[in-house]
């Protein structure tokens, strides 16, 4: 468990491990400094004469989600991907002196130590990873080519950036391009919210708590709402990437994020506090088993509470007079597959990169190429220009800078699934699975409870087991849920 809980392993000789510490602290600084400055030569005669200032990482984002002129989102993406040389030659060294460690403790290489930590050898696991990608690769499919065929795109691939994410690796931001032609109304929970006085952000916090408590979780400790960070201070900078602590593996719970009164920030809630309520429930463990049994775990629970938030929830919490009609209900998928479906691909294709540069199938002067091959081949997306070598495109993601494995975010978007077709089979939900809600039910609790409570006591099959009734993973669950879209996807591209 020591070994395999390692992300990095610092070579023995202390002036290898020196030198590695001192290259990732420059990628992740490259990174985290990393700014569009415009080149007034090339920007558009209209603003020619007014410079325009360089621009971080959100603002980048703000204009890959929100304009809807093709010259501003090509510049902005091909503006961030400016950031990524610097650091090529630093990133090759890394990988050497990562795999020198990976191998002194007994691994072929730092993707085979990564993977060695699911409970199963190195190789089972990416074959795992595949089957589960399989499984699912037919409803993407027809995402993409609906999607495809609504923007106007002649070829089979979609320009990396008309999709309305620095990454494409989330859609939802280009959902009014793609909307059905005949989508009604439906409810806008970010306007039901914003005209509800009676609930701030704290209140919506309440709300999240409630949900827990209605399952026969105990309520959050007092210490929880007067030392969590629920509001942006200010008087000082801070980071409000939502996140949940445990501070003493007792008691001392907390949230730190800065809460708008946004359907979005409604859902993280819930997530949030799935991380808050896992944390709590395995504290009578021992101090090397207060984990979840997989990475991918701790991800899932928070997912699978948000899956509940469903129209029939916010009924019966009376934020919603009345569930919408079954029309709407393509819409809502629609919004949420566009999302949650449109990240497989790139969810595995990141590790896929890194295990075969790690194994050195992929070497140094294949960086860019490859990793556009696997975006072809996972997402069916292309760059919008011809990239060459000297650009190293993977350095444009957070997580490729900062050595953080992707995978537990692919089985996370698969397991939440599986979580909430088991938790609904027990409270003996009906109707469809997009429908359903286990708000309220004791028995769905007491089971999702047990199988918090072990921890990384267990390996990860025996707590899916204590869950699911199931030893292995599933994305069939996923397709069940997404299935009357998968139907509409295929009737509209037919």
């Amino acid at each position: 468990m020591l070994k395999t809980s390692l992300v990095l392993a610092p070579p023995s000789d202390p002036k290898e491990s020196e030198e590695l510490s001192k290259i990732m602290a420059r990628l992740e600084s490259t990174y985290g400094k990393g700014k569009w400055c415009p080149d007034p030569e090339k920007s558009r005669d209209s603003v020619r004469d007014k410079p325009e200032a360089c621009k971080n990482i959100d603002e980048i984002t703000r204009i890959l989600a929100e304009s809807r002129n093709e010259p501003d989102l090509r510049a902005a993406w091909e503006g961030w991907h400016t950031i990524a040389p610097p650091m090529r030659k630093d990133y090759t060294r890394f990988v050497e002196l990562s795999n020198t460690g990976a191998k002194e403790l007994g691994f072929a290489d730092t993707g085979a130590m990564w993977r060695s930590k699911y409970d199963m050898p190195p190789n089972a696991f990416a074959a795992e990873a595949d089957r589960l990608w399989n499984q699912v690769k037919p409803l993407y499919q027809s995402l993409h080519k609906y999607v495809r065929r609504r923007l106007g795109i002649a070829t089979d691939t979609i320009p990396a950036h008309l999709l309305g994410n620095i990454w494409a690796q989330e859609w939802g931001n280009i959902y009014d391009l793609v909307a059905p032609a005949d989508a009604g109304g439906s409810y806008d929970l970010t306007k039901i919210l914003e005209a509800r006085s009676d609930i701030d952000v704290v209140g919506m916090m309440r709300i999240g708590e409630q949900f827990f408590t209605s399952l026969g979780f105990a309520p959050l400790p007092q210490t929880f709402w007067e030392r969590s960070l629920f509001t942006k201070p200010r008087d000082r900078d801070v980071v409000c990437h939502a996140s949940a602590w445990d501070l003493d593996d007792e008691e001392d719970l907390r949230v730190k994020m800065c809460i708008s009164k946004t359907a979005d920030y409604f859902q993280t809630i819930h997530h949030e506090l799935g991380h808050n309520f896992y944390q709590r429930a395995y504290k009578m463990q021992p101090f090397l088993y207060k984990d979840s049994a997989n990475d991918a775990l701790h991800e899932a629970i928070g997912d699978t509470i948000a899956l509940s938030v469903t129209p029939g929830y916010l009924v019966k919490i009376g934020l919603l007079d009345e569930e919408p009609p079954e029309s709407d209900d393509i819409p809502l998928l629609l919004r949420e597959a566009l999302d949650k479906v449109a990240f497989l691909p790139f969810g595995i294709m990141i590790d896929q990169w890194r295990w075969r540069v790690f194994s050195g199938e992929i070497t140094p002067d294949d960086y860019t190429r490859s990793w556009w091959d696997l975006r072809l081949e996972y997402q069916g997306i292309a760059p919008p220009e011809e990239r060459s070598e000297a650009d190293f495109d993977p350095g444009a993601k957070y997580h490729i800078a900062a050595n953080v494995p992707y995978m537990r975010y692919f089985l996370a978007r698969i397991l939440q699934f599986q979580f909430h077709r088991a938790l609904c089979e027990i409270a003996e939900c009906k109707g469809p699975l997009h429908r359903s809600s286990i708000y309220g039910n004791r028995a769905a609790g007491k089971r999702l409870e047990r199988m918090l409570a072990l921890g990384r006591s267990r390996p990860w099959p025996d707590a899916l087991e204590a869950l699911c009734g199931q030893r292995k993973m599933d994305a069939t669950a996923m397709l069940d849920y997404f299935a009357p879209l998968k139907s509409w996807l295929d009737e509209q591209n037919s």
